[in-house]
């Protein structure tokens, strides 16, 4: 999820809490599970830092250790911690629980994205995203709106968050359901499918879909259950190609690689250079663009001149950026 949506996803943890009877006889240790569910709710993200350094650093590695097992854990026992030592006579017991709860909590929501995370490691590096809730989604945060309101005006927080949560439950499941009736539809229409990349939207009926078969990649958009396609490509594997070999080489196509799942390439010649393109297919835009890509820029002796992985939505901008960034 967004930012913001976590962060008041802490503060609904923190009203739940004080359904906890030592919450809720101690307000000392309320205000240290309000800290610690607001912290633990944004702590897996920390690795966002990693774009200060580069793209590749980041795309590899954001929601990925910090989002595993271990570090879940981890993160609820360094935060009830420290926060414990600033107001040692709480329960340590209590305001960890609920710490740990938040962790949890924003790890599980991501998943259900388009981008997902690496949850299961370290059982599995594999990216988990089930892509039937948007990244930001305008219901569940105007639920999360709502339910700060109703507290602010006297509402029992307890009770008025478990409603609120209890809504927000059923969402996912009507989500969950309307994805699985997409994707039989779409298996209805192709009867070789070997996997459906499906992105929603903020518009409840409407869908950005990847459709990978033996022989081709189908991207098309879903309305209102009407499956339009709008593009196709060839199923073409990766060449043993000595440009290839030098591509994979560089951290920015080795981060693509390592991400996205339903991806076309094209290797484009020049008169000094050579350019090996890498284009996810799962993103595609109104304007007819795939503006996630990775590109490197190879000299006719084979060392890499530049490259870039990211977001990108004009080829001028993308020239700019292909610079080789330092390690």
């Amino acid at each position: 999820m967004d930012t913001a949506t976590h962060i008041t996803m802490g503060i609904a943890l923190g009203g739940i809490a004080t359904l906890d009877p030592v919450v809720q006889n101690d307000p000392a240790l309320f205000q240290a599970v309000m800290v610690g569910t607001i912290i633990g709710s944004q702590a897996p993200d920390s690795d966002t830092i990693l774009k200060l350094k580069n793209n590749a650093a980041y795309l590899r590695n954001h929601r990925g250790i910090t989002h595993s097992m271990p570090a879940v854990v981890l993160w609820g026992i360094v935060i009830a911690n420290i926060i414990h030592t600033f107001v040692p006579e709480v329960s340590l017991l209590h305001l960890w629980l609920w710490t740990f709860i938040a962790v949890i909590l924003h790890v599980f929501v991501d998943v259900f994205n388009a981008y997902g995370t690496q949850a299961y490691r370290p059982f599995t590096k594999r990216w988990v995203a089930y892509g039937f809730i948007n990244t930001f989604d305008p219901y569940i945060f105007t639920l999360h709106l709502a339910g700060i309101g109703a507290w602010l005006l006297g509402a029992h927080p307890g009770y008025t968050w478990l409603i609120i949560y209890f809504i927000i439950t059923l969402y996912y499941v009507k989500r969950y359901l309307d994805k699985k009736a997409l994707v039989k539809v779409i298996q209805n229409h192709f009867s070789d499918v070997e996997e459906v990349a499906t992105s929603p939207t903020i518009k409840q009926n409407e869908w950005r879909i990847a459709i990978t078969t033996p022989s081709h990649y189908y991207v098309g958009r879903a309305e209102n259950g009407h499956i339009e396609i709008i593009d196709q490509f060839e199923k073409v594997p990766l060449p043993n190609h000595q440009l290839i070999d030098v591509a994979k080489t560089d951290k920015n196509i080795a981060a693509f690689l390592s991400f996205s799942p339903v991806y076309r390439w094209e290797i484009n010649l020049y008169d000094d250079f050579s350019e090996v393109r890498f284009i996810d297919l799962r993103y595609r835009t109104k304007e007819h663009h795939y503006p996630f890509v990775a590109v490197v820029q190879i000299d006719d002796n084979m060392r890499i001149m530049g490259s870039y992985t990211g977001w990108i939505f004009s080829e001028q901008k993308l020239q700019q950026k292909l610079v080789v960034d330092p390690l």
